[in-house]
């Protein structure tokens, strides 16, 4: 299989990407939480807030391809490649729980805007600006923040991150220079709609492949397109696209091809439409050969229906 050299040496770099943003990310965000802490600044809270879901997404990930790298077994032959996505879920509903905890806060002083250390909380946010600038820089060299949803999750976590960083400047200056009290708490609510927003969409992306939706990234008429059109093939049924974990997509359908077609015949024409499915983001295929002798239906699409427990031993 060619397909795997190339994933494990952005395998390689990612880990290494997250250990060293990771490590970064936690070191600040305890700087940063004990800074909102002392300067009573709801904005800085926020974003450690928004750190703190940063380095667990970070830890996350780092588990999921350590977790990932563990080999396939009798029990579980896909290895645990499927953790990543779980974790991507667990990470968007951890993110969406502190926006919304972080939304109740800023009610309260928006009501009775409390005093703020505003010195205090635009030195730790300038800091943290630039800690998160760093990262996103180390990532976006190092990693593979297009194609891996859990790299790509972990990067858009530190860009948001950086806007988050920005508010908080933003409210320390507007605090320090017209007392608007009020800065602070909607530059906290400003990072909670991105945290918000983050959550939102890791977790419908990691649940769609769960729900082993068809991959964002396969064109499904494109795909039924190079199958038919394999030179021996008749018509193709029980038709199903979906992902293992991000980077790891999967195919498997029934083609009808002529009865006469020697085995030798059928593997050149699989390894065809192997080769044209590899170019369409398809890393593991799966394709039975039939007759048009064998009974089936016409839909291209499974329709099995499950049968009711217990009715599969007998019919009466």
């Amino acid at each position: 299989m060619g397909h795997n050299h190339g994933h494990d040496h952005t395998h390689g770099a990612n880990t290494k990407v997250l250990l060293i943003s990771f490590l970064i990310i936690t070191s600040y965000m305890i700087v940063e939480a004990v800074g909102g802490f002392l300067t009573n600044s709801l904005a800085l809270l926020a974003d450690a807030g928004h750190m703190l879901s940063d380095s667990i997404s970070l830890a996350i990930a780092l588990l999921a391809f350590k977790f990932g790298e563990k080999a396939a077994s009798t029990s579980k032959t896909f290895g645990y490649r499927r953790f990543e996505i779980l974790a991507a879920v667990l990470n968007g509903v951890t993110l969406i729980i502190i926006a919304l905890f972080i939304f109740y806060e800023a009610v309260k002083r928006f009501a009775s805007p409390p005093e703020v250390a505003t010195t205090g909380m635009l030195i730790v946010s300038s800091i943290g600006l630039a800690v998160n600038i760093l990262v996103a820089w180390i990532m976006m060299r190092g990693g593979d923040v297009e194609e891996n949803l859990n790299m790509k999750g972990a990067y858009l976590h530190v860009i948001s991150d950086m806007l988050g960083s920005i508010g908080a400047i933003a409210a320390a200056l507007l605090m320090m220079f017209f007392g608007w009290g009020w800065a602070d708490p909607l530059a906290s609510v400003i990072v909670a709609v991105l945290v918000l927003r983050s959550g939102y969409f890791v977790s419908k992306s990691g649940l769609h492949v769960l729900m082993e939706g068809v991959p964002s990234n396969v064109d499904l008429n494109e795909v039924l397109h190079t199958i038919q059109n394999a030179k021996g093939v008749q018509s193709v049924h029980d038709l199903h696209v979906w992902s293992i974990t991000s980077g790891l997509n999967a195919l498997s359908c029934h083609a009808v091809v002529d009865d006469q077609m020697t085995i030798a015949e059928s593997e050149q024409l699989l390894r065809a439409i192997e080769h044209d499915l590899a170019h369409q983001n398809i890393h593991h295929v799966t394709i039975q050969l039939e007759t048009p002798a064998h009974a089936h239906d016409d839909s291209i699409l499974c329709q099995v229906k499950p049968e009711p427990a217990g009715d599969h031993h007998h019919h009466h």
